[in-house]
């Protein structure tokens, strides 16, 4: 008979099944929030007494969690298994990706692009430029 570790996360195993889904939604996020439907009874059979539901949203950012996940462990097993792969930790370097699944259990991932030094300063010059044209 197999022996499970106890303090095993309830959401883990299945979170690593859908793992190359979740990163190629990752890689695809870069256009447009790409979106997965995922089957109910996956998770409602994993912890059917789960009374806040399993809903969350989970932004990350580089090895960290940026939002409060703690209410939710369904989001903290993901986050999980994200830091455990190089191509996730790789994408999550680049930019932060808020990861939500809603009450139908839709989960859809989108990219959020860093906002540079160089980006922020290119605002700041556009915005002075559009400024000197209005007072000419």
């Amino acid at each position: 008979m197999p022996s499970y570790p106890v303090n095993h996360s309830l959401y883990v195993l299945l979170w690593n099944k859908y793992k190359p889904v979740i990163l190629k939604l990752m890689k695809d996020a870069a256009e447009e929030p790409q979106e997965y439907q995922f089957i109910p009874h996956e998770f409602r059979d994993l912890n059917p007494k789960e009374k806040s539901g399993h809903s969350f949203t989970l932004e990350a950012h580089k090895r960290r969690a940026v939002n409060n996940i703690k209410m939710s462990v369904v989001a903290q097993d993901l986050l999980e298994i994200l830091l455990k792969s190089n191509t996730a930790l790789n994408l999550l370097e680049e930019a932060t990706f808020e990861f939500k699944m809603d009450k139908q259990f839709k989960f859809v991932v989108t990219r959020h692009e860093l906002e540079t030094e160089e980006t922020a300063d290119e605002a700041v010059e556009a915005q002075s430029e559009v400024k000197e044209k209005e007072e000419a």
